[in-house]
């Protein structure tokens, strides 16, 4: 049987042979190997990442923190919306860019701006149905029954022996353990007692020598997770590295929300307004609690800036300071460098590039570096400044002590350290400024003065504003200097919260949160809100001012 020669394909019909395959006028690319695999396992790996997303909000959930649980499944549901339904393919680009902006922006500003209205610090750290639970975990030891022990080698094992609190240490034992791996040990284990007159031991007998104090620390956490049982069904707790014995509860939960001391029987109820478990006393104080819980004050910490006198002065003072110390910076630096700007711009002076160089390197030197040198500078008894200050007029100032002059010394620094980007913003601008107004100025008599009122300073104000808000703003915020400078020093004296004379109002906030004022986060939460809805004003002006330079 012969073949048959293969038909020749039809005029217009696809070669399915060839690579690529050609139809209806476009190209198609046969799928590699890699796209093949990528398309099989498209699926089940998105199965896979939403089965990791729905764990990873279940432990949080099991952790009891509900609200983050709903905001990590809040995320993970609305990427998995964006990524695979077919709605607008933009939303794919955008959302990475939205979801930081939401998490790592809108979110710790939020959360800051409501801890500012709590009495958020370190004596009040958890919220209230925690610390009523750590109250109510407390035990106290029954010292009446309180027993002695001793930890005898018994082979690879070991054995506890327990006697009366007030026996000798080679009186025989009341109960004896079965044998114990307690190198093994750190899960909780409930071991039940025998009494040592029934007791046959099977490898050794009488007991070993007890081991002494530094093999009963090795195996601290092991004994510390043993629960003894007696066989009346009491149970021996860890009590130190000598005692087991019976514990009872401190506290013991009651109506309403309130504990009650098993001691006295004196009850104590939850003060949301103070966030204290509290009990009236008959002389007409008040007896707390420790730890103290969270709780919603509302504008308290407001309040407190505005109302409380001994805060106010203090809070007052230091945002009046920061106000001036922010504004004389950016007018100080401004006149310097658009005065050097002016002066580096005349073409007729030599050597214009190497003042240029030598003049930007405050800039050029990292902003920390040249605030520790003109702190060692600033020296009352060894520095250079004072040095040649007592060798001219006989005097020694102390730069670091006094008040007026600790302010002083900041703005010298952060005047020289800011001019230089001044400067090389006016030089810029100088620039842009044609030479027919000079040549026409020049033609109409005026002197340098003049050009530099009537021509120079109106073509540069106007695209530099939105520039010196931006710097006004960053001073407003200027922590490093303040930090390694001055560190707020000296302080206000008789304050209730210890405050510098040269804080400004992030290094006040820094303090307040973390270091002299017992960490009242709330307080300094609030502050921080303050200090967020000033920048924010004054970004609207720059953007307002920047607006106006473009129309102009």
């Amino acid at each position: 049987m012969t073949a048959l020669p293969a038909s020749p394909a039809p005029s217009g019909a696809p070669d399915l042979d060839a690579s690529p395959i050609t139809r209806a006028g476009y190209s198609v690319r046969p799928a590699t190997w890699l796209e093949r695999l990528a398309t099989l396992l498209r699926w089940p790996a998105t199965a896979a990442l939403l089965l990791g997303m729905l764990y990873l909000v279940f432990l949080i959930y099991s952790a009891g923190q509900t609200a983050w649980a709903a905001g990590v499944l809040t995320l993970g549901s609305a990427a998995a919306y964006v990524y695979l339904s077919r709605g607008p393919f933009a939303w794919r680009y955008l959302f990475p860019g939205l979801a930081g902006m939401g998490v790592f922006i809108a979110f710790p500003l939020l959360y800051t701006a409501q801890i500012g209205f709590t009495n958020y610090s370190s004596t009040h750290l958890l919220g209230e149905s925690r610390v009523r639970a750590y109250l109510l975990e407390q035990q106290d030891a029954v010292e009446s029954q309180v027993l002695r022990y001793s930890l005898h080698a018994d082979g690879a094992e070991f054995r506890l022996a327990l006697r009366d609190a007030d026996a000798a240490d080679d009186a025989p034992p009341r109960w004896v353990s079965p044998p114990l791996a307690l190198r093994r040990a750190g899960k909780p284990l409930t071991v039940a007692l025998t009494p040592a007159a029934t007791e046959h031991l099977p490898l050794q007998s009488p007991l070993q020598a007890a081991l002494p104090l530094t093999e009963l620390i090795k195996h601290r956490d092991a004994l510390a997770a043993l629960t003894l049982t007696l066989p009346d069904g009491s149970a021996l707790h860890y009590l130190g590295l000598r005692e087991f014995g019976p514990t009872r509860p401190l506290w013991t939960a009651q109506a309403a929300g309130s504990l009650r001391r098993e001691a006295d029987g004196a009850v104590f109820l939850p003060n949301r307004d103070t966030g204290f478990f509290e009990r009236p006393l008959p002389d007409g104080g008040v007896e707390t609690l420790q730890p103290g819980f969270k709780a919603f004050i509302g504008w308290g910490n407001y309040a407190r800036m505005l109302l409380d006198a001994d805060f106010r002065g203090p809070f007052l003072a230091i945002f009046s300071w920061t106000v001036v110390f922010s504004a004389l910076t950016v007018l100080c630096a401004t006149a310097i460098g658009m005065l050097l700007a002016v002066l580096l711009n005349w073409e007729g002076l030599k050597f214009r590039t190497t003042y240029r160089t030598l003049l930007f390197l405050p800039y050029a030197v990292p902003g920390f570096i040249s605030i520790l040198v003109f702190k060692g500078l600033f020296n009352q008894n060894f520095g250079e400044i004072n040095a040649i200050l007592d060798a001219l007029f006989g005097v020694k100032p102390a730069w670091f002590a006094d008040p007026l002059l600790a302010k002083l010394m900041l703005l010298i620094v952060n005047v020289w350290l800011g001019y230089p980007y001044i400067m090389i913003l006016c030089s810029g601008l100088l620039k842009a400024i044609p030479a027919d107004l000079y040549e026409a100025s020049a033609l109409a008599g005026a002197g340098p003065l003049t050009n530099f009122l009537r021509i120079t300073a109106p073509l540069i104000i106007k695209p530099l504003a939105p520039l010196l808000v931006s710097a006004f703003a960053f001073n407003f915020n200027n922590f490093v200097l303040i930090a390694l400078l001055t560190d707020g020093r000296p302080d206000f004296l008789s304050t209730k919260i210890p405050a510098g004379q040269t804080d400004i109002l992030v290094s006040y906030t820094y303090r307040i949160a973390f270091r002299d004022s017992g960490s009242d986060f709330g307080l300094a939460a609030a502050i921080s809100t303050l200090i967020f809805i000033l920048v924010a004003a004054l970004s609207l002006i720059n953007l307002r001012l920047s607006a106006r330079a473009q129309r102009s």
